[in-house]
């Protein structure tokens, strides 16, 4: 998934990959005037106010709490709670580094409160930690993992540890290939790869999100470097799967990103003109497409409708980019119509990261000197 702060998004398939009908989608645009929703905007403690710095809001649990990470003005990352009533903690892992960079990165936390993400240490190798509700840090590696600068254990999508505590991610071992992993509650880790996937550097298999019966979807990079489409489900069996309409150039194709609650694996898929689209692979083998009206066309240029959370209704969350190159976020309901909207002060840059099962919603915004801020939309 490559973005505007692009998600690092990277020849052989297997024999039984799925080639499904396609469904498309025409979604009803909707319009929501400023006085019908509630956006709050907010700065966590400590958080950095130059260009790049500043605040990054990732996740909410049903109760309203809000996690994500900060960039303080020395480049570091601090993890941060936000409670419903707007009052913060700001955590750091045990081990985090200090210098530009490094530090507490959060990405994701589960109904019980627990809290899972990553962090680099002095000499910038990632490390996966999981939060627990009462404040206990505990780091993990996954085995194999390497241990020079950029490699390591990472955690980094809002979907990737489910209510039981089972935490999906990706290691890159010495060679910077990416290996996907599972974590249990009791802290075994099981490693595995997509049949497939390239062993070359930024190539192999990348988890992004977990179900609530520890089923694991994510994308593998091929050899040639595209990107397919995975499921592994609670047995370990993994099937492969390609939208129909992915692009088979450098970096295009199938990228898996979520679960709806009966298990209909949500994500996006960049075509041949390197425009992203997105889906559902629905469970009887079949492909919902869609994309936000207002979402752009040039090709070559990564516009498109990028969706990342969704809700235990179904609710899709997410942001496009328009022919002007410009963000915006969107909220897509489990029937298909989607609304648009912005946040005031916002410049070219609005990233929204998960959704809340009441449908709020939230993520960050870059205004207009590049400076990033929390938000939080109430429908």
């Amino acid at each position: 998934m490559n973005m505007k702060t692009k998600i690092h998004l990277k020849k052989t398939r297997l024999a039984l990959q799925l080639v499904p009908a396609l469904t498309i989608l025409v979604a009803l645009a909707i319009s929501i005037p400023a006085s019908a929703q509630t956006i709050t905007t907010f700065d966590a403690p400590g958080a950095g106010t130059g260009p790049g710095q500043g605040t990054r809001a990732l996740n909410i649990d049903p109760s309203g709490t809000i996690i994500g990470f900060t960039r303080d003005a020395n480049e570091v990352r601090h993890g941060f709670i936000r409670s419903k009533d707007g009052s913060f903690t700001i955590f750091d892992a045990l081990g985090a580094g200090t210098g530009s960079g490094q530090g507490t990165r959060a990405y994701s936390i589960n109904p019980s409160g627990a809290i899972t993400g990553f962090f680099f240490d002095s000499v910038t190798v990632a490390h996966g930690y999981v939060r627990s509700n009462q404040g206990a840090i505990t780091v993990f590696d996954a085995p194999g993992a390497g241990t020079g600068p950029g490699q390591g254990t990472f955690t980094v999508s809002p979907l990737i540890i489910n209510s039981s505590g089972a935490i999906a991610g990706y290691y890159v071992d010495s060679s910077g290939v990416s290996h996907g992993f599972l974590r249990e509650k009791n802290g075994a880790i099981t490693t595995f790869d997509v049949p497939g996937a390239g062993t070359g550097p930024s190539e192999g298999t990348l988890s992004y999100a977990i179900s609530e019966t520890a089923a694991i979807t994510g994308y593998y990079f091929d050899s040639a470097d595209v990107s397919h489409g995975f499921l592994r489900d609670r047995n370990g069996v993994i099937t492969t799967f390609d939208v129909p309409g992915s692009g088979t150039g450098f970096h295009q194709g199938t990228y898996g990103g979520g679960f709806t609650p009966r298990g209909t694996i949500m994500g996006n898929y960049v075509d041949a003109d390197n425009l992203s689209h997105g889906f559902l692979h629905n469970d009887d083998g079949t492909f919902t497409t869609f994309d936000a009206p207002g979402a752009g066309h040039v090709p070559g240029s990564d516009d498109g409708t990028y969706p990342f959370g969704i809700n235990a209704n179904g609710a899709i969350t997410g942001w496009y980019v328009d022919d002007a190159d410009v963000n915006h976020g969107f909220v897509r309901d489990k029937h298909g119509a989607i609304v648009e909207f912005d946040v005031p002060g916002a410049g070219a840059g609005v990233f929204v990261w998960s959704i809340a099962p009441n449908g709020a919603v939230t993520g960050y915004f870059s205004d207009a000197n590049n400076v990033v801020h929390g938000f939080t939309r109430n429908p």
